[in-house]
């Protein structure tokens, strides 16, 4: 049985803080459930209610353009270590663009990325915590610096092209605002 909580705990953002890995998970009105894996250094627990998250440029862009149709998303990190558990988040997101005002506010608590594309900040409406007696043991090897290298081989100016051609539209066709035109 899962246990319910308005906001997070002390225990809770310990959790996140040990964790390498989340899932973030997003849809729109209609198409395409969109779950995605995050790595790097790139979560952040504002306050018990308030956490954001630094979206690097990838293959796609989909989580933007569920937020701009349906403010509803869910954070999951799971444990796969010695101590079980999982922990979700769910709540309203908003998304920060480099363009933003906000954005010059939130992106000094993040290390500094070449591919930094959008913060997200979820108002945490509901926590959920459960055993993950079902996860396997994983052992953390370290970050793979693909995405890094990646980034600093197209530059600034090949991962602003790069969102032009890859990023402007998800799946289902729906605009992401990755630009100020989308």
């Amino acid at each position: 049985m899962a246990d319910r909580f308005i906001q997070l705990s002390e225990k809770h953002i310990e959790f996140i803080r040990n964790q390498h890995l989340f899932f973030v998970g997003t849809a729109g009105a209609e198409g395409f459930i969109n779950v995605s894996p995050k790595g790097i250094d790139t979560f952040r627990v504002i306050n018990d209610s308030k956490v954001s998250w630094l979206n690097l440029t990838g293959s796609g862009n989909e989580t933007a353009a569920h937020v701009l149709e349906s403010k509803r998303m869910t954070i999951m990190f799971c444990s796969f270590d010695k101590r079980p558990m999982i922990l979700r988040m769910y709540g309203e997101s908003s998304i920060v663009h480099p363009r933003d005002q906000k954005w010059n506010e939130l992106i000094g608590l993040f290390p500094e990325h070449l591919g930094s594309r959008q913060i997200f900040e979820l108002d945490i409406k509901l926590v959920l915590s459960s055993c993950g007696y079902g996860v396997p043991f994983y052992e953390l090897k370290g970050e793979r610096p693909t995405l890094t290298n990646w980034a600093e081989n197209k530059g600034k100016d090949g991962i602003k092209k790069y969102w032009e051609d890859r990023n402007m539209q998800s799946l289902n066709g729906r605009p992401t605002g990755i630009t100020k035109d989308a």
